[in-house]
């Protein structure tokens, strides 16, 4: 069915019930970055394939937003004469909707797919246009997609404790003791990495993210009751779990929440996070939502000792796997490789390294123009050679048992232009400034995305993404709260034991990509002498030579030159013991100093 008739099928069913228009977040029930295919709506309705869009139909226009990501891939992707297209900084839906809803209209949405506080610019938007706001029992798209995938059944089989470090029951007893403390009966857990880390249960409902899809309600007594498709269930779950843990089907979690509005609990529920269903019926039932941060989160985001152990080791694999890779592409002349053959052999390698579990996310593999595509993924359509002149960006990673890599290179290939070497040194320059940087407790995330930009901007060019997010442990590659941008995930205070991406960038839009990408662990730093203060830094933790024929050392400080020397120095001694033949001969050219 071509989009035109999809849009046809869903206006007439819109009409149908009594609204006149909708919005399609990309988005599920449990407010997950990456859905699965059951819940990729707005693919199916705009053919767009990203991980971040939204649409929004009237009955005589409709409109598509992405951010500064995806704005390109978006315009190749999705339809003109159907959707107008912005990027969602510079216009946002809710300022899309007060300028084209007519006063009295209706206009509709999933209470599913958006959170309250969703729903409150949702409501702002629509009244400033003189419009009413309704919540629709029944997702629209749903009833004109009628060869939707039935929804994910992976198994969820325990996260051991030799990789968690912490016993679910220990986590469980913590939450609960400060849910004691602040006098509430509950804490909501809908987002299923909250689930999963607390539970130390591990799935495979998400594309690379090893989450089973669920919620759980954590009571104030340590108990908790755990909502899932019973046949994701494995044997060993019950003697992980114990009896505290009460499993229950999905179905049953509308009956638990009224339950809740019966004794009139107050009930913690973070509304950022949760869908607004879930807020609608805990008021509708008399209970007495609280809002509070996800309880998980902080103590998810701070890995403790074995998380942190597990997180090195998984990066020293990591780096040999990619190392080889590098080493292979280097003997490959220009022209004889393809951006689909990149990422195949790198998955290859990865998949010959103990404890790997699949990527953390689709691998980026952007030659050429298509390296200005800030995350583009190749398709059988897309494919392309790597040719002599042209830079290669790969930005790549994986799900290990004991932790979640994610590392990106930019490779020449053959001789680069005096420009491409130029942003190239920038960009490494603003990622040495922020991977050695000092910083007192407290300091957020946001305060240090400038020592990352500053030598792009000093040229008058810049890179429309965050520099840093967090990541998880064998859980999401993207994982908050912590984050290091000029957005609200810059606004957390950095804390020891948090693992962030530090990958600034440059992409010319036609032309080239460039980002350079390592992990990185907030740690204690140590008291220089004199100093008065203490002090946090970060650990690097991603192990892999860069590429130096891209470096203009003229440009680089006496500092940088030793950071650059002091970083391969470290990697050759990491894995070089994990390489041999050509690969580890390569290794120890690639790494000599400057």
């Amino acid at each position: 069915m071509s989009n035109d008739a999809k849009l046809r099928l869903l206006r007439d069913e819109l009409a149908r019930r009594g609204v006149d228009g909708f919005i399609v977040p990309m988005a599920d029930e449990f407010q997950n970055e990456y859905v699965p295919v059951s819940a990729r709506r707005v693919e199916f309705v705009t053919g767009f394939t990203g991980s971040a869009g939204t649409a929004i139909m009237l009955q005589d226009r409709a409109a598509f937003f992405t951010d500064s990501r995806y704005t390109l891939q978006a315009g190749g992707e999705v339809s003109p004469e159907l959707f107008a297209q912005f990027d969602g900084a510079k216009k946002s839906p809710g300022e899309w909707l007060a300028e084209n809803l007519k006063a009295g209209d209706k206009f509709g949405y999933d209470p599913w797919l958006h959170t309250p506080r969703a729903v409150e610019r949702l409501q702002k938007a629509v009244a400033k246009a003189g419009a009413g706001l309704v919540a629709l029992d029944g997702n629209p798209v749903d009833a004109i997609w009628k060869e939707r995938p039935a929804p994910p059944l992976a198994p969820v089989v325990p996260h051991g404790i030799e990789f968690a470090g912490r016993s679910a029951e220990e986590k469980r007893q913590a939450l609960a003791a400060a849910l004691q403390g602040r006098k509430r009966a509950a804490a909501m857990l809908t987002d299923p990495a909250s689930v999963a880390w607390l539970l130390n249960i591990r799935g495979g409902d998400v594309p690379h993210i090893p989450l089973p899809l669920s919620f759980a309600i954590l009571h104030a007594d340590a108990a908790a009751d755990w909502f899932v498709d019973g046949r994701k269930l494995t044997p060993e779950l019950a003697a992980h779990l114990g009896d505290a843990v009460r499993v229950k089907p999905i179905a049953a979690f509308g009956a638990a929440l009224d339950e809740l509005g019966a004794q009139a609990a107050e009930v913690e529920v973070d509304l950022g996070l949760c869908a607004a269903w879930i807020v609608q019926r805990l008021e509708q039932a008399g209970a007495k939502p609280v809002h509070a941060d996800d309880p998980c989160l902080l103590p998810r985001a701070c890995k403790n000792a074995v998380e942190q152990a597990g997180m090195r080791n998984a990066h020293r694999r990591d780096g040999a796997a990619l190392t080889k890779f590098l080493g292979w592409l280097a003997a490959q002349p220009p022209g004889s490789v393809s951006e689909l053959q990149v990422d195949e052999v790198l998955e290859e390698y990865r998949a010959a390294q103990n404890l790997f579990r699949g990527p953390s996310f689709s691998t980026i593999a952007g030659s050429g123009p298509h390296g200005a595509l800030a995350h583009y993924c190749a398709t059988a359509a897309t494919d392309r050679k790597l040719q002599a002149g042209e830079l290669l960006l790969l930005d790549s990673g994986g799900q290990y048992l004991d932790g979640t890599t994610d590392v990106t290179r930019t490779v020449a290939i053959g001789n680069p232009s005096d420009e491409m070497r130029d942003r190239y040194t920038r960009v490494l320059k603003g990622h040495i400034a922020l991977a050695s940087a000092r910083f007192p407790p407290g300091t957020r995330g946001g305060e240090l995305d400038v020592l990352a930009r500053q030598y792009l901007w000093a040229a008058g060019v810049d890179y429309g993404y965050g520099t840093g997010h967090g990541v998880g442990s064998y859980l999401s590659v993207h994982e908050g709260p912590q984050g290091i941008s000029r957005g609200q995930r810059g606004d957390v205070a950095l804390q020891p034991g948090m693992v962030l991406s530090n990958e600034p960038g440059y992409h010319k839009p036609g032309a080239y990509g460039i980002r350079f990408e390592n992990l990185m662990l907030v740690t204690e730093a140590s008291m220089p002498e004199g100093g008065e203060q203490a002090m946090l830094g970060f650990e690097t933790l991603t192990l892999a030579p860069l590429d130096r024929n891209l470096l203009l050392p003229g440009f680089l400080t006496v500092a940088e030159i030793d950071w650059i020397n002091d970083y391969h120095a470290r990697v050759r001694a990491e894995i070089a013991g994990q390489l041999n033949g050509d690969a580890k001969h390569w290794l120890m050219q690639a790494t000599e100093s400057l």
